[in-house]
């Protein structure tokens, strides 16, 4: 089915903010006296959303994340976000360059996914066409959010393309019914094996430039690698 829709993750994708996330995420936890290396952050919190990652955190490692842990994490995230964070390269050209509707569907809030966006220059692109994990029940690994989107924005899964760098949201797409294609271009990418990661869930396509989507849509994924 010819593409109608194209769904993207903002962290990651959009915004090369995962490094800038998982060092957070680390620090609250640590400095809180938890134990918790970036090698396990990026392994068991990728994409999530903060109420999956507080559930886990719970149940797997027995860290109750408080409100105040919330807040210094919300506080830091700024921050560095307005210190460090850039738009993923080559991604105002691809969307200056693809010729269907786009929408962001991210397990941040509202609010952060649009202050990341507005950071980087990308909002005037991407708005009004956002949605988060709050406006669901389940986040990512579970579709509803990207079905959410999808009903939203007037186009059948099966005619959407969604693109994602965690194995949460490659989990949740397929889950979709979507096709997805799997980026691994972010800075984060070596430290969190994505190549290998996401393979092994069998995304539709596997990719590292963003400047060359545009072309891989028009395509509908007939490789299974490029760049």
């Amino acid at each position: 089915m010819k593409p109608k829709l194209i769904i993207f993750d903002c962290d990651g994708v959009l915004v090369d903010s995962e490094p800038i996330s998982i060092s957070v995420l680390v620090g609250v936890v640590t400095g809180a006296g938890g134990v918790m290396t970036e090698e396990t952050a990026y392994l068991r919190f990728l994409g999530m959303s903060m109420a999956s990652v507080r559930e886990i955190l719970l149940s797997d490692f027995g860290f109750a994340v408080t409100e105040d842990h919330l807040a210094l994490a919300r506080s830091e995230m700024r921050r560095r976000y307005a210190e460090e964070l850039q738009a993923m390269p080559g991604i105002r050209d691809a969307l200056d360059r693809l010729a269907v509707p786009v929408c962001v569907a991210s397990s941040g809030t509202p609010e952060r996914i649009r202050f990341s966006l507005a950071t980087t220059g990308l909002l005037e692109l991407l708005e009004p066409n956002i949605y988060s994990a709050t406006m669901v029940e389940r986040g990512k690994p579970a579709p509803d959010l990207f079905l959410h989107a999808a009903r939203d924005m007037g186009a059948p899964p099966a005619a959407c393309i969604v693109v994602e760098d965690s194995p949460a949201g490659v989990t949740a797409a397929k889950a979709a019914g979507m096709r997805v294609f799997a980026f691994t271009g972010g800075s984060h990418a070596g430290k969190a094996g994505l190549e290998a990661s996401l393979g092994a869930l069998g995304p539709d396509l596997i990719f590292d430039d963003m400047a060359l989507l545009p072309e891989l849509v028009t395509g509908l994924g007939s490789q299974t690698r490029a760049g």
